[in-house]
């Protein structure tokens, strides 16, 4: 009975540390922005045709087109919830909706996290999956980012669930049923052929382990992979074809084709062949790849599970353009084996100055991640500087009229999302019936986001107000409002290290050893007002 309660403390923690992080960073960064606009829209107009030709996409298309599917099931998900937030009045802006949305996502991924720590405690022990959640919760990257709508997120859920399928089972457990091998297969296709493609390089070295191990036929894996492949591709070129208007339209397939074969991606950069494993996964997994490894040498189990998602990672390594959202997916599996380790080294009982020492070595490096993520969390709340001007400039002239307001492409990419339109249609949503949604408001202002504005265009222009990454604009003409700060860096704060100067380190008091580093914050943006 104490174990249950444990585990279902473990599950509710890491529902609300990924609620937490929704409220702590409520705004998003560019690469969430398409899933995003996508939802806005879906939510504030619905699907209709007529509807379509008022959706981001139509204005800001993107480098390749982005599947749809993502999208509506968010919408559709948060609906019941915006609805419920509007009666009880907890939902009062588009802003509101959009922390609405975000905890959905959050949710859903922490629910199949929870599934996925039920099928560790099942294989590994309840010790086991206590610190699973215990890790991955100490981690900054994967509870940070399951509320925000990259496609990699939508697509963790999947994988996810594939995981908990064939990892559900018995500790002595030789195979798992051919039914859960077909699920998982199912999953993963899915997933590669409708939300991130690269997830095939994850099937592809999982399905052959299966084969090889006996546990399904090259047959079996066929009927099902054409199955799903064909249903799931009938999926989204029907929905993305009708949203982007164009038949056919597999946006996957565009965007492999786009990326790799045309070798666009390099245009975002290019990283070494062992990115991933020197830069992408440290910063993953932080202290829990010593007890990953460690995990892998004590269990033959381990050493199984690991072995499709080193694949994966060696098959992405040879692509040039490298980012650690591509890696998200072995995180979890990873946190498994680290688990395993973690729970050797704190379950010794031989040897006084051993189990100490081990003991030590697992506090450290739990330690170290707690430390590493709260200094990440602190720099990224301070790292969206374009919603923090647009959520201000919208206070500072609320109940104005006849606003037109130039947003840059820093402050765009930085949080001044659609959601942030506080004063500009739609005003409402069929979410929640005629006339009636969350923004009291009827203001009609005008938010413009259009790119390559040079300061001769922004004065001759309409604007009376702009959000820009510099006061210097025009000669005189604009008035500044505000400036708005955002991260620069971490530094030795000069105070303490004048304190360790005078005094030996073991004499210095806790309270100063925490502001050790202190966060330097500069001015990102500025809010501009036409002068009379």
């Amino acid at each position: 009975m104490r174990g249950f309660v444990r585990g279902i403390l473990m599950d509710l923690l890491g529902l609300v540390i990924s609620w937490a992080y929704v409220f702590l960073a409520p705004y998003s960064k560019v690469e969430e922005s398409f899933n995003l606009h996508a939802t806005h829209d879906v939510l504030m107009y619905g699907v209709g045709p007529e509807f379509l030709i008022k959706y981001d996409h139509k204005t800001f298309p993107g480098a390749v087109p982005r599947t749809f599917v993502a999208s509506v099931i968010l919408g559709w998900l948060t609906a019941p919830v915006a609805s419920l937030g509007v009666h009880l009045g907890l939902i009062q802006s588009k802003m509101d909706l959009q922390i609405a949305l975000r905890l959905v996502l959050a949710s859903v991924n922490s629910i199949c996290l929870i599934l996925l720590r039920h099928a560790v405690a099942k294989r590994f022990g309840r010790p086991t999956s206590w610190l699973f959640t215990l890790l991955t919760l100490s981690q900054f990257h994967l509870p940070f980012w399951i509320g925000r709508t990259l496609p990699n997120m939508f697509a963790l859920f999947p994988v996810n669930l594939a995981y908990f399928t064939l990892y559900n089972r018995a500790p002595h457990s030789n195979r798992p049923s051919e039914r859960s091998v077909d699920v998982v297969v199912a999953l993963l296709v899915f997933t590669a052929v409708v939300f991130r493609s690269e997830v095939a390089l994850l099937l592809a070295p999982l399905a052959l382990q299966l084969l090889i191990q006996g546990h399904t036929s090259l047959l079996r894996l066929i009927k099902v992979g054409l199955i799903t492949g064909l249903a799931s591709i009938g999926l989204t070129v029907a929905v993305d074809s009708y949203f982007w208007d164009q038949w056919p339209l597999w946006p996957e397939l565009y965007a492999l084709y786009f990326n790799v074969y045309l070798g666009k991606s390099a245009e975002w950069g290019v990283s070494s062949p062992h990115a991933y494993f020197t830069t992408h996964l440290p910063k993953l997994l932080l202290g829990a790849i010593p007890l990953a490894a460690l995990g892998f040498i004590l269990d033959h189990r381990i050493r199984s599970l690991l072995v499709a998602p080193a694949l994966f990672v060696l098959g992405l390594s040879t692509l040039g353009h490298k980012e650690w959202r591509f890696v998200i997916y072995i995180v979890p599996l990873a946190n498994v084996a680290a688990a395993r380790g973690m729970r050797w080294l704190v379950s010794r009982r031989k040897g006084f100055v051993f189990r100490n020492l081990t003991m030590l070595a697992a506090l450290c490096l739990l330690s170290l991640n707690f430390t590493l993520t709260f200094l990440s969390t602190k720099a990224s709340m301070a790292n969206y500087p374009g919603g923090v001007a647009l959520a201000a400039f919208n206070e500072y002239y609320a109940g104005q009229e006849n606003i037109h307001v130039y947003i840059c492409n820093l402050a765009a990419q930085t949080g001044a999302s659609l959601f942030l339109h506080e004063h500009a249609p739609p005003f409402s949503s069929p979410l929640f019936g005629t006339g009636a949604g969350p923004i009291t408001t009827r203001s009609s202002w005008t938010y413009n986001k259009t790119e390559g504005l040079t300061p001769a265009m922004l004065s001759s222009s309409g604007f009376t107000h702009l959000i820009v990454e510099s006061p210097e604009i025009g000669s005189g003409e604009w008035a500044v409002v505000d400036s708005i700060l955002g991260f620069q860096r971490w530094k030795l704060n000069e105070h303490v290290m004048a304190i360790l100067k005078r005094e030996k380190p073991w004499e210095m008091s806790l309270l100063e050893w925490t502001r050790f580093l202190e966060m330097e914050t500069t001015e990102k943006l500025w809010i501009l007002e036409r002068r009379q």
